[in-house]
């Protein structure tokens, strides 16, 4: 079979990579660039095997109608990405709150699947980066969901007064920016709400209990460690190596990045 395009820009990349002497750094660099280029061969044997719908989990079902903006898209197709917060979106949809802020929604895996879900509730999806939301767009387009998804860029501050109008859930994943964003004496409305949010600890050491110190008074708090579902992955996979089969599992973290789950106490 010819090479690719994709196989020739990797090839490149890891002859550079791996130029002069050995060099930890670099090894590990190649790891991970290799380790992507099989993960796209195996997001598309899935989407080859089962089309583009959602196998199992919480959006099970969901029309994935376009690319992920960062990370695995295999897991996302599975059904089992980010499995470790499961339980806690099968609760925020038992709950059926009026509102959803999604901070960070990339593509919209969690604003259009909860949209699907959640038909009474209206969800934000808050992304600044505009390829983001143009994906986003149309992800909630294909799945019948664009009038309830409403799309825009960085929220903050005062916004977030809105949380005390109806019940909130804050959905929160950027990057670390959590730090600046979830900062309730800047936007006091965040107390009212629940926030589920994905703390980036490698990239601000300490910054999980900054996080949960300034909702401690006012929240819930429990923390959610990441989780591998390896019996999502569809039986045909039987048939694959173990590392197509961890590849397919895959998410692409550098690190750990441990979720808050944290509701107001005078909602509890």
């Amino acid at each position: 079979m010819a090479p690719t395009s994709l196989d020739r820009a990797v090839t490149a990349r890891l002859r550079a990579l791996l130029e002069g002497e050995p060099d930890k750094d670099h090894l590990n660099a190649a790891l991970r660039l290799l380790a992507k280029w099989r993960a796209q061969l195996v997001s598309n044997t899935i989407i080859g095997r089962d089309g583009r719908t959602v196998q199992t989990g919480p959006f099970k079902g969901m029309d994935y109608a376009v690319a992920a903006s960062e990370g695995g898209l295999a897991p996302r197709m599975i059904g089992c990405y980010e499995a470790g917060i499961a339980p806690v979106l099968e609760q925020i949809i038992a709950a059926a709150p009026a509102r959803i802020i999604d901070v960070g929604s990339a593509e919209g895996y969690y604003a259009v699947g909860l949209a699907r879900r959640l038909p009474d509730t209206e969800i934000w999806a808050r992304d600044a980066d505009p390829k983001a939301r143009e994906k986003c767009a149309a992800l909630a387009q294909a799945n019948e969901v664009a009038d309830r998804v409403l799309i825009g860029a960085e929220i903050g501050g005062a916004e977030f007064d809105i949380c005390t109008a109806a019940p909130t859930v804050v959905i929160c994943d950027i990057e670390g920016a959590e730090d600046e964003v979830l900062d309730p004496t800047k936007a006091p409305g965040l107390l009212a709400a629940d926030i589920l949010v994905e703390v980036h600890e490698g990239m601000k050491p300490g910054l999980l209990d900054r996080i949960a110190a300034r909702f401690r008074d006012t929240h819930s708090i429990t923390r959610l460690d990441r989780a591998e579902d390896a019996a999502a992955l569809p039986d045909w996979m039987q048939a694959l190596s173990d590392m197509d089969r961890l590849i397919a599992l895959w998410e692409w973290r550098a690190g750990p990045t441990p979720w808050l789950w944290m509701t107001a106490k005078d909602r509890a």
